[in-house]
């Protein structure tokens, strides 16, 4: 099959049979919801991206298996231009939808996994690999996307899995059969759940010995007996029930977030990529943890359309000119700017794996993660500095439509004089929606716990960096120590 149209997939999401609940209702009509369908939107835009000429080269791939030309977020890294693109390709699409296309986490599971499953073979004999190998032909075959779920609810923080008080707050293995295994549980926080053809599971945490049983790794179509997903409120989520109205900010494309239960899900062993190989669930969480940590370009294109709404509205405002509003903007692009230093770094200090795979500098991605926890807050408070309490005091849509305020609302919401009020309008509310709305989910609070909250960040950080070797320096340097040294 050749890679799918934004029409092709839009009507492969028709043919599954989900369970998703939203408003304490069960969603009979997935794909034209009004609150899910702007998320598959923008899901559909890597789709059409991949036709397109202009794009062809970070969108399209040459899968290592088949030798036939697949879309990106379904290929195994086999270089560093290949990680490099990878970020190229983020931060593009990440400007033309101002939002979470949700397909990186995908990719990012399925590169962890062509590593670790053939670590796992090479100790213990396993046809993991073999497996895994067959489901990415699969995939790529069919121009598939995967949900990459990690992200167990965990009870508390405090025990390990095995000690909590209800054992199914970690996803397990509950039963064991001839053809394959049951499982049971929930993965939070997903993005993009219900726009998947396929769920690619993993162990969120390292798992000891006694918690082998939740040591597992599996995919299954996202339409499988037992799935029921449940859909995250967010923001000024119900703006878009309203319909195509400037209240949403953004017209075209969004993002959605939902908790997906495992009830008694059967998973067929051809399927389970990892089963109880504990020691190997530090890895497994790593390398997905680094590749998604890189992955994180995206939001240095969101930045771009957020510094370009910045400008704008300052325009609007006659403020443009004004020296503290042009350095404020010439600090976001620092910022933003200083975020694609990180992920274009991390991409290009690459290496490849034993299993032919090639992995980011764990280090940097970490870096450039770290950042990305910060700098979006500050990019998106110089925004809100700049656009004014407008932005979240402005009247609704139909208000300006009203025959008996909207002249009012035209005429003292003006700006500059040769700017529509309307046009003024639109641009704070993207604004609003990309700080504080719907879309405030994929730039603010995905980039701070989103792959990992801060804290994860500093420890990788403090495990990876060598202290050692930055003594050695500095002791041979002042003449502790003797060193190679010219004199």
């Amino acid at each position: 099959m050749a890679m799918m149209n934004a029409k092709q997939y839009e009507e492969s999401l028709r043919k599954l049979n989900l369970k998703v609940y939203q408003f304490g209702k069960r969603v009979e009509n997935v794909v034209d919801d009004p609150i899910i369908r702007p998320s598959m939107n923008a899901v559909a835009a890597t789709y059409e991206f991949a036709h397109r000429p202009e794009h062809e080269d970070l969108m399209v791939a040459t899968s290592h298996l088949t030798g036939e030309r697949i879309n990106r977020f379904t290929h195994i890294h086999q270089s560093v231009d290949d990680l490099v693109k990878k970020s190229k390709m983020g931060r593009m699409l990440g400007r033309n939808t101002a939002c979470c296309f949700q397909r990186c986490v995908g990719m990012d599971a399925m590169n962890a996994l062509s590593i670790t499953t053939y670590d796992i073979d090479a100790k213990y004999g396993t046809e993991y690999n073999k497996r895994f190998l067959k489901f990415l032909e699969y995939v790529q075959k069919n121009d598939l996307v995967c949900d990459g779920a990690m992200t167990d609810t965990k009870g508390d923080r405090s025990l390990p899995p095995h000690k909590q008080a209800d054992p199914d707050l970690f996803l397990r293995v509950v039963e064991e059969k001839v053809d394959g295994i049951v499982v049971r549980g929930a993965k939070a926080h997903q993005t993009g759940a219900v726009n998947s053809h396929e769920i690619i599971i993993m162990p969120t945490i390292t798992m000891r010995e006694e918690d082998k049983d939740y040591a597992v790794s599996f995919a299954v179509p996202s339409d499988s007996e037992g799935i029921t997903y449940i859909i995250g409120r967010q923001s000024c989520d119900t703006r878009k029930l309203e319909g195509m109205t400037i209240d949403r900010g953004n017209m075209y494309y969004g993002g959605h977030e939902a908790l997906v239960v495992f009830d008694n899900v059967f998973v067929p062993w051809d399927r389970v990529f990892m089963y109880k190989e504990h020691e190997f669930t530090t890895s497994l969480v790593e390398n997905f943890a680094s590749y998604h940590r890189q992955s994180y370009a995206c939001k240095v294109g969101v930045g771009d359309v957020l510094i370009g709404a910045t400008q704008t509205i300052a325009e609007m405002n006659g403020t443009d000119r004004a020296s503290h509003v042009r350095d404020k903007i010439v600090e976001m692009n620092h910022l933003n700017e200083t975020l694609y230093c990180g992920c274009i770094a991390c991409a290009s200090e690459g290496h490849r794996e034993h299993s032919g795979t090639y992995q980011v500098n764990v280090l940097l991605a970490n870096v450039h993660k770290h950042n990305v926890t910060r700098f979006p807050y500050e990019i998106a408070r110089l925004s809100q500095d700049i656009a004014g309490g407008l932005m979240v005091t402005l009247p609704s849509a139909a208000d300006f439509e009203s025959p008996e305020v909207g002249k009012w609302l035209d005429k003292y919401y003006k700006g500059r004089a040769d700017v529509p009020t309307e046009h003024r309008m639109r641009i704070l509310r993207l604004i609003e929606n990309i700080t504080l709305g719907t879309a405030a989910v994929g730039y603010l609070t995905e980039s701070m716990h989103g792959a990992g909250s801060p804290q994860a960040q500093r420890i990788m950080i403090a495990r990876l960096v060598n202290m050692n070797e930055k003594q050695r320096l500095a002791r041979e340097l002042c003449g502790i120590d003797k060193g190679d040294h010219v004199s």
